[in-house]
């Protein structure tokens, strides 16, 4: 039997909110969006590289930000020293390259996965608490990266829309 994603009702983005639950809420709402693009692909789908010439893929997208909510949230926000993810000292883009159906059920199971762990690396940590980049030296904090997430996110998001258009038609928002 092939997988096929699974589908996803989408939490409603809150309309009056402080500060921290809206910057949440809009994450959470473009977490659950990329979901919601691939859902009822099944495997061969989401590995189709469907607009080329764009080597881009469903689950690549998947994979990719299954490592930015690693790499953000928790290894430079948190401090956590994580094993790769993926192969990236062989090919940069592992995440996006590497993506093959055999694997798309346990990469989706990662990419929930990293965000309950970025989720929870982040609980009770305040938006102003900053760390330095280890590339560009920068100060950053952590308001800094959820609009940054959100930012990639979307992004993303726009990305997914194109592929699944071309995959079986199926637009949304």
């Amino acid at each position: 039997m092939t997988w096929t994603a699974p589908q996803i009702t989408r939490a409603d983005i809150p309309a009056a909110a402080g500060e921290r639950d809206m910057l949440q809420g809009w994450l959470d709402w473009h977490r659950e969006t990329l979901l919601a693009k691939c859902a009822g692909l099944t495997a061969e789908q989401l590995v189709r590289r469907s607009a080329p010439p764009s080597t881009l893929t469903l689950l690549g997208l998947v994979r990719h930000m299954a490592l930015v909510e690693r790499s953000w949230f928790r290894e430079r926000f948190a401090g956590e020293d994580l094993a790769d993810l993926y192969d990236l000292e062989r090919n940069i883009d592992a995440d996006f390259d590497d993506a093959e159906a055999a694997g798309a059920e346990s990469d989706f199971a990662t990419l929930r996965a990293e965000i309950a762990a970025a989720d929870a690396a982040v609980e009770g940590r305040g938006l102003d608490e900053t760390f330095r980049h280890e590339r560009s030296g920068k100060e950053l904090n952590l308001r800094w990266i959820y609009v940054h997430m959100i930012e990639e996110y979307a992004r993303h998001n726009g990305h997914a829309d194109l592929l699944r258009e071309r995959i079986d038609g199926a637009t949304g928002d």
